[in-house]
C-alpha cells in the first residue's frame, strides 16, 4: 500500500508537470479515489435511496409508543381508583369526575373501562395541549423559513406527555413544550439539527421552573389528598427507598408488579413490559441502535453490581440489584425511546457502546448518591446528549490514527 501511495503521488506530480502519462490522469484519479479519500467531497444534501425515510421512522416510533400510552391511561386510573375511598366518591369535584358520573363508569379498580376512562381524562388534555402549542410553533417557524412541516414533532408530541405526572397543570404543559420546541430544536435549525432531545429539555424546563408540580409525593395523586385512604403515600418506590430508608422488599411491591407497571410514576414510564414491546418494534425495524441499548444495560449491570459489593449500612439503595433498577422509574422508557434518539445520540458503533454504558452507569450512580432526586434518567440522558458529538469525534480520530499506523506498517 505504501508503494502504491508513492506511485500515485509521483503520477500526480507528473500530471501537474505535463508528463507523458497525462492522458491517463482520470484513471489514476479513479484509483486514488477508490483506495483513499477523494479530494472533492459532497458539499450539499446527499441523496440516499433507502426504504426508511423520516416519515416511516417517525411513524414506527409512534406505533412503538402505543403500548405505553394505553398502559399509562390504565395505570393512572387504576392507582387513583385503588386509593379512592368509595364512600367519598360522590364528593369528588372537578370536570373529570363529572364526566365519570355522566358516563356512569364509576371508580371500580377492577373495571378496565373505569380505569382507562379516568386515565384518559388526564392524558388526553395534556396530549392535546402539547400538540396544539407545539405544532403552532412548528408551523410558525416553517412559514418564516419557508420550508414544509415534517413529522418530527409527532414523536416529541407523544413523548412529552408520557414523561409528565398526571396532575401537571395544562398551562405548564404549554410552557414546557414551547421551551423544548423553540430553544432546544428550532433555534438550532429544526428537526435533525438539535443536539438535545426536545421532549427532555421541555421536561427539564418544568423540573427546574416548577419543582413542586413535577416532583414530590403529591404530584402523582390524581385526586385531592382528603379523598385518599389513610396511610396511603404518594411517593414512588425510589423516593420511599431514598427518603424514608425503606428497602424495596418492605414496600409491598414485587418485581413483576414493577415490570408490568403497577406503580406510581409519570403517565407512560411505569411499565417496563410496555417499553419492552416498543423495544422489539424499534430494534426489529432498526430504527433504534441495539449497541446503544446494550450499552445502557451493560453500564447498569456493572454499576449496580459494584455498589452491591461495596454496600452501605445507612443507604438501602446501595443494595438494589440491577434487575430492580431496570424496572423502576424511567429506566426502561428512557433506554428505549430517549437514549436511542438517532439525532441526539452517537453515530459510530464504538461510540454507541461508550454512550450507552456511561448512561447506564450514571443512572445508577445518581440514584444511589443523589440525596434529593432519586429519579435521574432525564438529567443523565441530557447530560450525555452534550457529550455525544465529543465521543464520536474521538472515536473517529482514534480510527484514523489506527488506520494510519496500519498503513505505515
Amino acid at each position: 500500500m505504501k508503494a502504491l501511495r508513492r506511485f500515485l503521488d509521483q503520477q500526480s506530480q507528473s500530471f501537474e508537470q505535463g508528463g507523458r502519462l497525462a492522458r491517463f490522469k482520470p484513471l489514476f484519479e479513479a484509483a486514488d479515489t477508490f483506495f483513499y479519500t477523494p479530494g472533492n467531497v459532497t458539499r450539499t444534501t446527499a441523496h440516499v435511496r433507502d426504504g426508511m425515510d423520516l416519515k416511516r421512522m417517525m411513524i414506527t416510533v409512534v406505533i412503538a409508543l402505543i403500548p405505553c400510552v394505553i398502559w399509562g391511561m390504565y395505570n393512572t386510573g387504576l392507582q387513583a381508583n385503588l386509593s379512592l375511598d368509595p364512600a367519598k366518591a360522590a364528593e369528588l369535584t372537578g370536570w373529570r369526575f363529572d364526566v365519570i358520573r355522566v358516563l356512569g363508569v364509576g371508580h371500580d379498580p377492577g373495571s378496565v373501562l373505569a380505569n382507562i376512562t379516568l386515565g384518559a381524562l388526564y392524558f388526553i388534555p395534556v396530549y392535546v395541549v402539547t400538540m396544539l402549542v407545539g405544532l403552532t410553533w412548528e408551523v410558525g417557524f416553517a412559514m418564516v423559513r419557508r420550508h414544509e412541516v415534517n413529522e418530527g414533532f409527532f414523536v416529541t408530541g407523544l413523548l412529552f406527555p408520557l414523561i409528565l405526572p398526571p396532575t401537571i397543570p395544562l398551562w405548564q404543559v404549554a410552557f414546557g413544550i414551547s421551551w423544548g420546541v423553540v430553544i432546544a430544536k428550532e433555534m438550532f435549525g429544526g428537526t435533525g439539527m438539535n443536539f438535545l432531545n426536545p421532549a427532555l429539555v421541555a421536561r427539564a424546563c418544568l423540573f427546574y421552573s416548577f419543582p413542586l408540580q413535577i416532583t414530590g409525593d403529591k404530584v402523582w395523586n390524581v385526586v385531592s389528598q382528603s379523598h385518599w385512604l389513610d396511610g396511603y403515600s404518594g411517593a414512588t418506590v425510589l423516593a420511599k427507598a431514598k427518603q424514608l430508608g425503606s428497602p424495596i422488599a418492605e414496600q409491598g411491591i414485587t418485581w413483576w408488579d414493577a415490570f408490568l407497571g403497577f406503580e406510581l410514576g409519570s403517565l407512560g414510564e411505569t411499565s417496563a413490559a410496555a417499553c419492552l414491546i416498543g423495544a422489539v418494534i424499534l430494534l426489529g425495524t432498526r430504527v433504534a441502535a441495539w449497541r446503544t441499548v446494550a450499552g445502557v444495560v451493560l453500564g447498569t449491570v456493572l454499576a449496580a453490581e459494584l455498589l452491591n459489593f461495596v454496600g452501605s449500612s445507612t443507604n438501602p439503595v446501595f443494595a438494589v440489584p440491577f434487575w430492580w433498577h431496570m424496572v423502576l422509574g424511567g429506566w426502561a422508557f428512557g433506554t428505549v425511546f430517549m437514549v436511542t434518539d438517532p439525532v441526539t445520540s452517537t453515530w459510530t458503533d464504538r461510540g454507541k457502546w461508550i454512550y450507552g454504558t456511561l448512561i447506564g452507569a450514571l443512572i445508577v450512580m445518581a440514584r444511589v448518591f443523589n440525596p434529593a432526586y432519586p429519579e435521574s434518567v432525564m438529567l443523565v440522558i441530557l447530560f450525555m446528549n452534550v457529550f455525544a458529538p465529543l465521543i464520536d469525534h474521538y472515536v473517529v480520530k482514534a480510527n484514523i490514527r489506527r488506520r494510519m499506523r496500519r498503513s505505515e506498517a
